[in-house]
């Protein structure tokens, strides 16, 4: 009886087997991490991609669904967004990105804000973005953390993926203006700079022989020796070629990680980008020139991959409805400013997973990877093409 009815259980099971196992046949598959494969097949197996090859190569067993397409690329991976705390709405409430109560706040968590039922996560997954660097905003000293989230929906636990991945700063006049003080950037960076002190005096004190000499937990502060001890990465956002260099100062005087995000005169420091081992997060390319912007190029992309730099495309945060750019127009733009092909989908998919850590499960079409891609039934950067399937972790989220 015992075996009848494990027999039954299978019997019951083989619809869900076989959904769990799809194929993908595309005139040309992107993988991103080699050359493009022509007339390909990509297996996929649990979630995770089995192979992938030419069709002489890869043969599709019989019990996998299989699916046509013109053109496949890994799924898109945002380097920077604020989606998920800012909503399309673009009212108070669904507006949690910045915290105006203090200048300084890195113990603020982005998954406590992040709403994995948000439209704009679902209008950024329809074009094309599987996986989200999301969290705390633009506008203050430092704004919060953030994460990194699979743009699927479900519960919170299920779509993170990395909770607390870096501490959002920003340097400029994108802060003044928000807070009685800082109003000056000279202030900026000696708050920033007097708190950073207080969290290497913090971390000594914690690390006290005699307990009862160390201090009482303070949020603030073990997000910040999180920083100090290489833990994070700090995300700062600026412009200016004043404001980087303040933000390489900073990095050197603290001995922490540098991420400059925004980045608009980057094209212009380029040896001190190098020379100091900054990632670098380019704005969106169509952003409006203005303030710290002022001398923002859409050659940027080209000029700083022409110069060895790994760039990574974000879509930032918009101040006007739908409160994001679409990540893939913004790759087409860099394209048509100088850009290589290959290399502006790189930008938006293999090298913002390097920089974010997660390359070993998403960013490329590689075996035993997330089965995370976009199929389109054109050119990916062409404007008239359409994306005619969406899939995370293995499952259909649009076909």
């Amino acid at each position: 009886m015992k075996n009848l009815y494990k027999i039954i259980g299978c019997l019951l099971l083989l619809p869900f087997v076989a959904q769990a196992q799809k194929a993908i046949k595309a005139e040309t598959i992107y993988t991103v991490s080699g050359e493009p494969i022509k007339n390909g097949v990509i297996l996929i197996k649990d979630g995770k991609i089995e192979k992938v090859g030419t069709a002489t190569s890869v043969s599709i067993p019989k019990n996998y669904e299989v699916v046509n397409a013109k053109v496949v690329t890994p799924g898109l991976v945002d380097a920077r967004s604020v989606v998920g705390l800012s909503g399309y709405l673009n009212i108070p409430t669904d507006q949690d990105q910045l915290e105006k109560s203090s200048p300084i706040q890195p113990e603020l968590r982005a998954i406590d804000a992040y709403n994995t039922e948000e439209k704009l996560v679902a209008f950024v997954r329809e074009n094309g973005v599987t996986t989200m660097h999301t969290g705390h905003g633009i506008g203050a000293l430092v704004s919060g953390q953030t994460m990194i989230v699979k743009t699927k929906p479900g519960k919170i636990d299920d779509v993170t993926m990395v909770p607390m991945e870096m501490l959002a700063m920003t340097i400029g006049t994108a802060v003044q203006g928000n807070f009685t003080s800082p109003g000056t950037k000279a202030k900026q960076i000696a708050m920033i700079r007097a708190e950073l002190i207080k969290a290497q005096n913090y971390m000594q004190k914690q690390n006290d022989k005699d307990s009862s000499k160390r201090p009482a937990t303070d949020l603030k502060y073990e997000a910040l020796s999180k920083l100090l001890k290489g833990e994070v990465k700090a995300l700062v956002t600026v412009n200016s070629m004043n404001d980087i260099m303040n933000a390489i100062r900073l990095a050197k005087e603290f001995k922490f990680k540098l991420v400059i995000d925004g980045a608009a005169e980057a094209y212009r420091m380029i040896d001190e980008i190098k020379a100091n081992n900054v990632e670098v997060i380019l704005h969106a390319t169509m952003a409006r020139n203005g303030s710290d912007m002022v001398n923002m190029t859409r050659e940027s992309a080209g000029i700083l991959n022409a110069a060895g730099i790994a760039v990574s495309i974000e879509t930032g945060f918009e101040g006007y409805v739908p409160k994001t750019h679409v990540l893939l127009y913004e790759a087409a733009l860099a394209v048509t400013y100088g850009m290589p092909y290959e290399a502006a989908l790189k930008a938006v998919t293999l090298n913002p997973a390097k920089l974010l850590g997660i390359d070993k499960k998403v960013g490329s079409i590689e075996k035993g990877k997330d089965a995370d891609m976009v199929l389109f039934d054109g050119d990916p950067f062409e404007y008239l093409t359409k994306i005619s399937g969406v899939m995370i972790d293995g499952q259909w989220m649009s076909k």
